[in-house]
């Protein structure tokens, strides 16, 4: 099983370096087409203004939306032509989220870019947590210090819920691809360890039925889980980590769990993040 398309959405207020680089990682690897994506709306004129300056202002933003999309799709080209055997451009003067979330059907994973903002100006960008939530696809979100995408080691932090299964099940391509796979557990209140430890050498074991050899790692305490991660992942040299994205909608706005947040906001490494 292989991704034979991968999706990179392309932010209007932010360098997407990081995020070509590991869709063209994924292209070469997976022999994948690569479909580059950007959005963005016309925001409406100052309250002030009115009538034919206020038409004025949106003619020239919409210009403006125009001519940077442009930029983007020569930018997302000049990235990726030479590393993949299809390349696509889709963009739309509309907001980002909705639009990348339709477009989503054509793709097997997205690319998209971590925001460590609380709100992400919903012209500018798809923001990840909204794209995790509600795509139906998983997601790979690139920290914009990244360089390239290393398949050379992988951790799973498995919990043992919906979520972390189809994360697991999505990102089996990316685990196939890797030399070294660890799954870590950390058992939470309520949670015995030796639960834990069944937990994880049951996925190892499912794992090792698709080909791949995980090894497995559950801490002896359970101390604040997202520094718990950083330090495993630093300790086994992770390039991504794959976990389930845990949270709840809340009159539409998106409401990440804390290790999901973290993830996608906060890590220094690719999140591979699935719901």
């Amino acid at each position: 099983m292989d991704y034979k398309t991968v999706m990179v959405s392309l932010a209007l207020d932010r360098p997407n370096g990081a995020c070509l680089a590991v869709a063209g990682d994924l292209a070469e690897r997976f022999g994948a087409r690569v479909i580059g994506i950007a959005a963005s709306d016309v925001k409406p004129p100052l309250y002030f203004a009115d009538g034919d300056y206020a038409q004025k202002l949106l003619d020239e933003e919409a210009t403006a939306v125009r001519g940077r999309l442009s930029e983007l799709e020569a930018e997302f080209r000049t990235a990726v032509e030479k590393r993949t055997k299809s390349v696509e451009w889709r963009s739309g003067q509309t907001l980002p989220v909705p639009y990348v979330l339709q477009q989503a059907r054509t793709a097997d994973v997205l690319v998209v870019g971590a925001r460590s903002e609380t709100i992400v100006d919903p012209c500018a960008a798809a923001d990840p947590s909204d794209l995790v939530m509600q795509a139906g696809r998983p997601l790979i979100v690139v920290p914009p210090a990244v360089e390239w995408f290393d398949f050379r080691s992988v951790l799973v932090a498995w919990k043992d819920v919906r979520e972390a299964r189809r994360a697991v099940f999505d990102a089996l391509p990316i685990l196939a691809a890797a030399k070294d796979v660890t799954i870590v557990e950390i058992a939470e209140q309520g949670t015995r360890r030796a639960d834990a430890l069944s937990h994880v050498a049951d996925v190892a074991s499912w794992l090792h039925g698709h080909g791949i050899v995980a090894s497995t790692f559950v801490p002896e305490s359970a101390a604040e889980i997202p520094e718990q991660l950083n330090r495993i992942a630093a300790d086994v040299g992770a390039g991504p980590v794959v976990a389930g994205a845990y949270g709840h909608s809340r009159l539409r706005e998106w409401i990440l769990g804390g290790v999901t947040r973290h993830l996608a906001t906060e890590s220094g490494r690719c999140a591979f993040l699935s719901r």
